[in-house]
């Protein structure tokens, strides 16, 4: 008579395993070790100024003033940064609470979350080769492997953009949560008692799924390890463990609650982007990433909306992933305890590097966070294949190496002048990094040069009245309002209810002599939006010169 399957299906083999190898103070140490490298690397962003979504997101949101009624903190402002994801918006209405807009406090608790991270990701990275498929061989150097696996995540410069910008917490969180998803369920496997670790991973994936959307392939994943690592079938995983699948998939349900408004936050179909296109220029994109983690330069804070159109690039690019994808599915087949972390790359990259179209952002630094986690444990046991003993010899050289680098890399961060400049040097055809130097030049009323980046950024996006209205605001300021005009009248006619851009164009108009037409365009304005106190200031100006006008 076959043994009966406990709560939770757990088997015998399970539960009797031996006493992992190496002291507690050894892994005290291993932890020690990188809270302190990942800390001193990341210790010259904490000045670092908020940047891009962080106005939404912290300096222009009401969502975070206070902390009662909670309602309201869980439910942030739709369309923003942090739209749909109600656990971020708390952790920085607590941030705000604690601190007002001091932007230390932000970049630490963001430096925390990434340290707790390193640290989850120590302890699956060492449980998992402690499993009883790899014990013999690599169980003797769990932890010094695991050591190096965390470390080299958390000091890779390729991470500095989900823990020095501050609106990209999102990804550090759910990173968390999507990595404790994967220790509880390993710890539960493990236990005697497994009901609170595996509660512990339903959590996690629950709280995962109010910080960001990719935590959608955390029950995939989970499914898969319990596939490679434990099970050895997916039917057996399914059969032991099917209540905790179903928990880890309840997530789903609150995601799709949480998702109501994808399109107002540019994602999805029926945004002017296809699928297919949007998958093409993925093709570019996942190569890429795949290359900054193995050589991470030029790192770019932000690549605009582009899509790609170069038949070659996109060849190119659809051929190597083609060619890894096979390589993956033949690993899976033979050596599934390694092809789980190939498949860990591509399946946690697919929700926004795959059809469905992020159209603000098809290319974001931020993705790799999680992805790069399954690269570094491949690179660290090939390197210990190579190096054996000298393994840690080697990833303290390493490991100092990308501190470095990530040190270099927060340094652009320094204000929004730099972030934007080091931007605009490698993406020049950026029109977005075009407009936003110009826009912190004129913050540092540093005029003629914010023309020239918001000429730059017309020339690239002519059919984009932002752009028109912000060259011809600067050109305002610059006191050449016939300069000004062509551009503010593009501004109305690509778009007609852009209020700030009429009343330029009144304006212009105005300083121009033309004031009929200048009061037409402020009134113009006012119907628009009553409440513009820049249209009904100038509207009152201009009448009351009228009148004195008149009057003489």
């Amino acid at each position: 008579m076959p043994e009966a399957v406990p709560a939770f299906g757990r088997t015998r083999d399970e539960r009797e395993q031996p006493t992992a190898p190496g002291t507690p103070w050894a892994v005290l140490l291993a932890a020690g070790v990188i809270v302190l490298a990942t800390w001193a690397a990341y210790a010259n962003s904490f000045s670092a100024p908020f940047v891009f979504d962080d106005l939404k997101s912290i300096t222009l949101s009401p969502s975070i003033r206070h902390l009662w009624p909670l309602g309201d903190v869980l439910s942030p402002p739709p369309g923003g940064g942090l739209s749909g994801r109600p656990l971020v918006n708390l952790s920085i209405a607590l941030n705000y609470a604690l601190g007002g807009e001091s932007v230390r406090g932000y970049h630490r608790v963001n430096l925390a979350i990434h340290l707790l991270a390193a640290l989850v990701l120590f302890g699956v990275v060492r449980r998992t080769f402690l499993r009883p498929v790899w014990r013999e061989r690599l169980g003797g150097a769990a932890t010094p492997l695991a050591w190096a696996v965390a470390i080299l995540w958390a000091l890779h410069p390729l991470q500095t953009e989900a823990v020095t910008y501050v609106s990209q917490r999102t990804e550090a969180l759910m990173g968390l949560c999507y990595l404790l998803t994967l220790y509880g369920f390993i710890r539960g496997v493990e236990s005697p008692a497994p009901a609170r670790w595996f509660g512990l991973a339903i959590a996690s994936c629950l709280f995962g799924a109010a910080s960001k959307e990719v935590i959608v392939t955390a029950p995939l994943i989970v499914l898969l390890y319990d596939r490679s690592f434990v099970a050895g079938t997916f039917r057996e995983a399914w059969r032991q463990r099917w209540r905790v699948y179903l928990g880890l998939a309840s997530s789903w349900i609150v995601l799709a609650w949480l998702m109501r408004d994808l399109a107002a936050r540019q994602v999805g179909f029926g945004l002017g982007v296809t699928g297919w296109s949007y998958a093409l220029t993925e093709c570019q994109a996942v190569t890429h990433y795949l290359w900054l983690a193995v050589w991470p330069h030029p790192l770019v804070f932000d690549y605009g909306t582009h899509l790609t159109r170069n038949a070659v690039t996109t060849a190119s690019g659809a051929a190597v992933l083609a060619l890894l994808f096979a390589v993956l599915g033949r690993t899976l087949s033979r050596w599934p305890t390694v092809g789980f972390f190939g498949a860990w790359v591509f399946i946690i990259l697919a929700p926004t590097s795959s059809i469905v179209p992020v159209a603000l952002q098809p290319m974001a630094e931020h993705r790799m966070y999680l992805p790069l986690a399954g690269m570094i444990v491949l690179a660290v046991l090939g390197l210990h294949a190579l190096v054996g003993r000298w393994i840690v010899a080697a990833v303290l050289v390493l490991a100092g190496g990308l501190g470095i680098l990530t040190a270099q890399r927060n340094e652009s961060y320094r204000s929004e002048v730099a972030l934007w400049a080091d931007t605009v040097a490698k993406r020049p055809d950026n029109p977005r990094a075009q407009t936003s130097l110009g826009t912190a030049l004129v913050q540092g009323r540093r005029l003629d040069e914010a023309r020239e980046h918001f000429a730059a950024a017309v020339r690239l996006a002519p059919e984009d009245a932002i752009e028109r209205y912000n060259l011809g605001n600067v050109l305002l300021e610059l006191d050449r309002p016939a300069e000004a005009l062509p551009e503010c009248e593009a501004a109305v006619r690509l778009k007609p209810d852009l209020v700030e851009a009429r009343v330029a164009l009144g304006t212009a108009l105005a300083l121009l002599g033309r004031l009929d037409e200048a009061q037409a365009r402020f009134e113009e304005a006012l119907r628009l939006n009553p409440d513009d106190p820049l249209a009904r200031i100038n509207l009152d100006r201009l009448r009351a010169q009228r009148a004195g006008g008149l009057g003489r």
